[in-house]
């Protein structure tokens, strides 16, 4: 199945390249059809121009003649030229915009521009050049010239649309996906747990020392948060108005009486109450991503920094570790799905943390600086509820 997609988007590619290739190879010919047929109606054009400077006298006593001349000179009416004549030393400009403008410089410049598009032509007379007729591009061909540019561009944009589109529709399987697989995982420890409790109340009637009994309990209603904020990605979570500073304040507690005597907690948070829309479940999961990365990264010793401050808008939330910090140019990956630089993880912690705070909180969370070796500063940045 993978070879004959494989083989399907081989096909596609060669079958666009031919057509391009097509497109521009008749472009190609087409223009340089036009090119040729300009300067043909140019020489006639000339061979008028010639006609009615040598045979004057012929002219004054053919009406018809004349006046089939002088239709020819006045047809061209698209094709911008100018006729030189070399014993006056003058030049006479057709269909060109703002001509009276023109400086003697700007003409010469024109002719230059105009030998470059044709060859020039001479009008002569025995053996003399009397004139000689520069000429350029009609209107019609400079925009045909740009005519493979435009669709190139054209083509460049549909790729990229269907190509937004395909990473768009992965992206919304993979959420799928997960979606699903936190679902069932919530359903698969609920069976578990809803066991446990039960024995929990068993032991309770045999008279099992009561601290067992409590650290039980602990360790239940931990499985029962871990059950509720499984159960609730893939689908819109209920946003209540909390004081995050609290909310912050339990997370970090929860934390720091079960992380190691080699971290360090410092907390500077403010006096007053902050109120956000939070699902104190999700938020407190990822404050728990956060500071275990920052865990992870100082490799289990030291200082683990939180702060909150408040803007006019909007409150941050501000998460400080003094590990290895992370390569500027890994600002973005990290939040990928996948991405980690552990031999043991899933990487999908940051991911989720992600997800929670700009998809169900419309928020904002980022790397907010970072130094090798120094450490990292996370920043959560959540609207503040007026």
């Amino acid at each position: 199945m993978q070879n004959e997609s494989r083989l399907t988007r081989i096909f596609i590619f060669l079958l666009s390249f031919v057509i391009v290739a097509l497109v521009l190879w008749n472009t190609y010919v087409f223009y340089n059809q036009l090119k040729e047929n300009e300067r043909d109606k140019m020489e006639i054009f000339a061979s008028a121009v010639k006609n009615m400077q040598t045979n004057k006298d012929e002219l004054e006593g053919n009406l018809d003649q004349s006046s089939l001349y002088l239709k020819i000179v006045q047809s061209n009416s698209t094709t911008p030229g100018i006729l030189y004549t070399h014993e006056d030393d003058s030049y006479v400009l057709s269909n060109i915009k703002n001509e009276a403008d023109l400086s003697p410089e700007d003409i010469l410049n024109l002719v230059e521009q105009f030998k470059s598009e044709y060859d020039p032509i001479n009008i002569t007379y025995e053996g003399q050049t009397l004139t000689t007729l520069y000429f350029g591009n009609s209107p019609i061909i400079n925009k045909l010239k740009y005519y493979p540019a435009a669709i190139l561009l054209m083509i460049f944009l549909f790729v990229l649309v269907m190509y937004f589109f395909y990473r768009t529709s992965k992206s919304a399987e993979q959420n799928k996906l997960w979606a699903g697989m936190a679902k069932e995982t919530a359903h698969q420890i609920g069976t578990p747990l809803s066991s446990l409790v039960g024995w929990t109340e068993i032991l309770k009637s045999e008279k099992v020392n009561p601290e067992y009994i409590i650290e039980i309990e602990k360790d239940i209603s931990r499985l029962q948060t871990i059950t509720e904020r499984f159960s609730k990605v893939g689908s819109k979570p209920k946003l209540n108005n909390l004081d995050i500073v609290d909310e912050t304040k339990t997370a970090i507690n929860y934390l720091r009486s079960r992380t190691s005597k080699m971290i360090t907690f410092k907390i500077t948070l403010p006096n007053e109450a902050i109120f956000v829309n939070l699902n104190e479940q999700l938020y407190s999961w990822t404050i728990e991503n956060l500071v275990k990365n920052g865990i992870d990264a100082m490799k289990g010793t030291g200082e683990i920094s939180i702060s909150i401050k408040k803007s006019s808008k909007y409150v941050h939330v501000f998460i400080t570790d003094t590990g290895k910090g992370i390569a500027k140019r890994d600002f973005y990956k990290i939040f990928k799905p996948g991405y980690t630089t552990k031999k043991r993880g899933w990487g999908l912690g940051l991911s989720l943390a992600k997800r929670i705070i700009e998809e169900y909180h419309q928020g904002k969370i980022r790397v907010y600086k970072s130094s090798i070796d120094k450490g990292t500063t996370m920043e959560i940045g959540l609207r503040l509820e007026k």
